[in-house]
C-alpha cells in the first residue's frame, strides 16, 4: 500500500537548498520576520534559546534539530535578557560567510548550521499544514549528519549538485518526521499515521482516492465505530476525515494537471468524481481557480497551446 509520507514529500517538490553556518557569543538575540519557507538547523556545539511565534520556547543544545516547515515569525538568542536586532530574510542579502551575532571574535557559546529550500509545490498550501509547525528533535545525529551534506552540497559546483541536494533534502524530511511521529507529536499527518487503526485508513485514503470512501468505511478500515473513528481521527490530524480526504485529492488532481499528460475528465475519475463537470467545481471553489486556468498556468502557457506549441487537450481549454 502506499505510504502517505513519501506521498506528501513527493507532491510537495522540495528544491533550491541555501545553507549557513551561524555563530554567536555574549549578549546577543535576533527576530527574524515570517518567512514562509520551510527552514532547518542542526546545533554544531553549545546552546541558544528560540521562541517560535505561537510555540512555547526552546532551549537549543549540541546536537539538536530544527525544522520548521512554514518558518513564521522566530528570536533566536543567548540566554542574557537583550533586544533582539530585526532581520526580513525576504529583503536582506544571503551572507556570504558565516553569521555571527554578539561579541565578535573569540570562541562562541554556540554554532549552528542553518538553512532554507522551497516547496516547488502550489499543492504547498494544502500539504504543509498536515505536517507538524516545529520539529524539535535531541540528540538528531543522523539528521546532524545530513544538514553538515547539504552545507558541503551547498557550497560546491560540482556536477549533479541541484539532484544531490534536492534528494538530500527529501531524505533530511523525512528523516525529520519520522523522528517527531508518535502520540506526543502535534496534530498532523504523522500523529494519525502513529495510531495504528488511523493509520490504516490513511493509508486506504492514499492508495484509493478515487474510490466514494465514507466516514463508516474508513471506521471500519480502522476497527473503529463510526463516531469513535471521527473524533480519534479529528483529535489526531486536526480535521475531520472528508476534509483530509478532500485536501488530498485536490493535491493529486493539481499534480495530475501539471503533468499535462490528461484532460480534466481523467483527472476527474482518477480522484474520485463522476463527472468534469462536478469535479471542475469542486477544485474550483477549493483551489480559487478552475482546473484548465490552472493546468495552463502552471505549464506556463499564455494562449491554447502548451510547452514546444504543444496543443492542450480539448476539455482543459474549455474549462475557463
Amino acid at each position: 500500500m502506499n505510504d502517505p509520507l513519501s506521498q506528501v514529500i513527493s507532491l510537495l517538490q522540495p528544491r533550491a537548498v541555501f545553507s549557513k553556518s551561524i555563530s554567536g557569543a555574549g549578549r546577543w538575540g535576533v527576530r527574524y520576520a515570517d518567512f514562509g519557507q520551510p527552514s532547518f538547523c542542526a546545533v554544531l556545539e553549545g546552546s541558544c534559546r528560540l521562541a517560535v511565534d505561537g510555540q512555547p520556547p526552546l532551549t537549543l543544545e549540541a546536537g539538536d534539530f530544527v525544522l520548521l516547515p512554514a518558518t513564521p515569525g522566530f528570536v533566536l538568542s543567548g540566554f542574557a535578557p537583550v533586544t533582539p536586532e530585526h532581520i526580513d530574510p525576504k529583503v536582506k542579502p544571503a551572507p556570504a560567510g558565516e553569521v555571527r551575532h554578539g561579541t565578535r571574535g573569540g570562541r562562541p557559546d554556540v554554532r549552528l548550521l542553518g538553512g532554507y529550500f522551497i516547496f516547488d509545490s502550489s499543492d504547498a498550501e494544502l500539504l504543509v499544514p498536515l505536517l507538524p509547525a516545529l520539529v524539535h528533535v535531541r540528540g538528531a545525529a543522523r539528521l546532524s549528519a545530513l544538514v553538515r551534506l547539504v552545507g558541503e552540497e551547498a557550497g560546491e559546483r560540482r556536477s549533479g549538485r541541484e539532484l544531490v541536494l534536492t534528494r538530500l533534502v527529501e531524505v533530511l524530511l523525512i528523516e525529520a518526521l519520522r523522528a517527531t511521529s508518535g502520540d506526543d507529536a502535534p496534530p498532523g499527518l504523522l500523529r494519525g499515521l502513529a495510531d495504528a487503526r488511523l493509520g490504516q485508513a490513511l493509508r486506504h485514503m492514499h492508495a484509493d482516492p478515487a474510490r466514494p470512501w465514507t466516514v463508516a468505511q474508513l471506521a471500519r478500515k480502522a476497527a473503529l465505530s463510526r463516531s469513535a473513528f471521527f473524533e480519534r481521527f479529528l483529535r489526531a490530524v486536526g480535521m475531520p476525515p472528508m476534509e483530509y480526504l478532500l485536501a488530498w485529492r485536490m493535491a493529486v488532481a493539481k499534480d495530475l494537471l501539471r503533468r499535462h499528460d490528461c484532460g480534466i475528465a481523467e483527472v476527474a475519475e482518477r480522484v474520485g468524481y463522476g463527472s468534469a463537470s462536478t469535479f471542475s467545481t469542486a477544485f474550483s471553489r477549493h483551489v480559487g481557480q478552475p482546473p484548465g486556468r490552472f493546468a495552463r498556468e502552471r505549464q506556463g502557457i499564455g494562449g491554447t497551446e502548451g510547452i514546444g506549441g504543444i496543443d492542450l487537450p480539448a476539455d482543459l481549454r474549455r474549462q475557463e
